[in-house]
């Protein structure tokens, strides 16, 4: 078992203890979703950290879009609860990078491109190449995205 998977069990051991009924909720359908990860396709294996990691990211990114979905539907109280799941998921993922970090991989990847011969808007995708596996896990596809093409028009 990896030391993130048993690092979650031993906190929903601890938040069942608490009865602290937010945290364990969140923290079984967390586990369960990397169980799922682990025993999809023809056969079982065990998920690095790594692997853990991007089940994580992906539950509490559907966290933050559920919450945004109950806000615009009027449903705060529920729109509160999905917000604080998702904060709770991250506390196990690495931290953000910033949008001046973000900014700075993304200049050197151009420039990366750029002396490669890789010009203008077509160049996205190598740029995307190259900066992907920095910022793996520390910054969210959209924002990486958002931050090449602003670079790069301008």
């Amino acid at each position: 078992m990896t030391s993130l998977k048993s690092k979650l069990k031993e906190d929903l051991t601890e938040a069942i203890r608490a009865r602290d009924e937010l945290r364990s909720a969140t923290l079984r359908l967390t586990l369960t979703a990397i169980t799922k990860e682990e025993v999809a396709g023809t056969t079982p294996r065990v998920l690095s950290d790594d692997e853990v990691q991007k089940v994580i990211a992906r539950e509490s990114k559907k966290r933050r879009e559920a919450a945004e979905a109950f806000a615009k539907g009027g449903r705060a109280e529920q729109a509160e609860r999905e917000k604080a799941e998702g904060v709770l998921l991250d506390a196990y993922l690495p931290q953000q990078l910033s949008d001046e970090e973000l900014g700075e991989i993304v200049a050197q990847a151009v420039s990366e491109a750029k002396a490669a011969g890789a010009e203008g808007p077509r160049a996205i995708g190598a740029v995307m190449k190259i900066v992907n596996p920095k910022v793996a896990g520390r910054a969210d596809g959209g924002r990486v995205s958002a931050a090449v093409k602003r670079t790069l028009a301008g």
